[in-house]
């Protein structure tokens, strides 16, 4: 049996928002598999969604950059180590100019683009990397880009400087700066449901055919119960099935809006900071306490 510790019961409970008994429950049913755990208390509980992809686990910032011509853009994720050097000038210029050389230069990868000249700097991305860790005194990495090059337009959207999407599209300015908003609002999964994995959506289904059994509906509904499940999940994590967030009616979708407006939704990347990486929380009472003890 494996050893559950506090630790692990308030990750868990960070990730469901659920109580510390049940989720130490969960974890001790499970054998403290964080995963098994997460999913056991949501069929138990009826949780909707785990809150884990909200939370934010590094600092950082997201920057974008779209040229002149609306065609070519970039948006990366520059990693640091705390908030105050986040709002640095120095490192959130950095940041900029990491998104356009990534959007001019066209790297393969984060070791390409490494070693190219960074645009608005000098020297190498790498080396422009170093000079401000120098500077700053943390470590900070680029963690991830995408570069889009389109025969329509970019919209770009920056929330603050933790959440930001690049929107290819076609139609009305206006209108894409709307859409790259609801996205950083409602955080779909993809443009519309082909976009879902197969692994996300067998994990929806097995999750609604258990409730359902634990609710104690009969065996021959289970398939229906869980198709209609796994369709709503479907709509609410795609682009074109969400409500769109600025509907005058609050009933109009995505994909009825951009009917309305004769325009068309190719593809988007949304990033936010630190997601999915997890954060070290140190507990410096814990530290003084186990030091004066020796």
């Amino acid at each position: 049996m494996a050893e559950i510790t506090a630790s692990m019961v308030m990750e868990l409970r960070g990730a469901t928002g659920l109580g510390m008994m049940d989720c130490k429950k969960a974890l001790a049913e499970t054998n403290g598999d964080f995963k098994a755990a997460e999913e056991l208390l949501r069929i138990k509980s009826g949780a909707k969604a785990s809150k884990a992809a909200s939370r934010v686990a590094a600092e950082g910032v997201v920057s974008s950059f779209v040229a002149a011509d609306g065609k070519i853009g970039a948006v990366v994720e520059v990693n640091c180590e705390t908030d105050f050097v986040a709002k640095n000038d120095d490192f959130l210029a950095f940041a900029s100019n990491v998104a356009q050389t990534v959007a001019k230069n066209d790297p393969a990868n984060i070791d390409a683009l490494s070693g190219m000249a960074i645009v608005g700097g000098s020297g190498t991305v790498e080396e422009a990397r170093k000079a401000l860790v120098m500077k700053l005194g943390e470590n900070m990495t680029v963690r991830r880009f995408t570069r889009f090059v389109t025969t329509g337009k970019l919209a770009s959207y920056l929330h603050g400087s933790k959440i930001g999407v690049l929107l290819d599209f076609t139609g009305e300015d206006a209108l894409g700066k709307d859409l790259a908003m609801h996205i950083a609002a409602s955080k779909p999964k993809s443009v519309d449901a082909s976009g879902v994995s197969a692994e996300e959506i067998a994990t929806e289904r097995r999750i609604a055919i258990e409730k359902a059994k634990e609710a104690g509906k009969p065996e021959a509904m289970l398939e229906k119960i869980a198709e209609g499940t796994v369709q709503k999940f479907l709509k609410e994590v795609s682009l074109l099935g969400q409500v769109f967030v600025k509907a005058d009616d609050g009933k109009q979708t995505v994909e009825q809006l951009l009917k309305s407006k004769n325009a068309t939704v190719k593809s988007f990347q949304m990033y936010m900071v630190g997601e999915g990486i997890e954060k070290v929380v140190v507990d410096y009472a814990a530290e003084v306490a186990a030091i004066s003890k020796g």
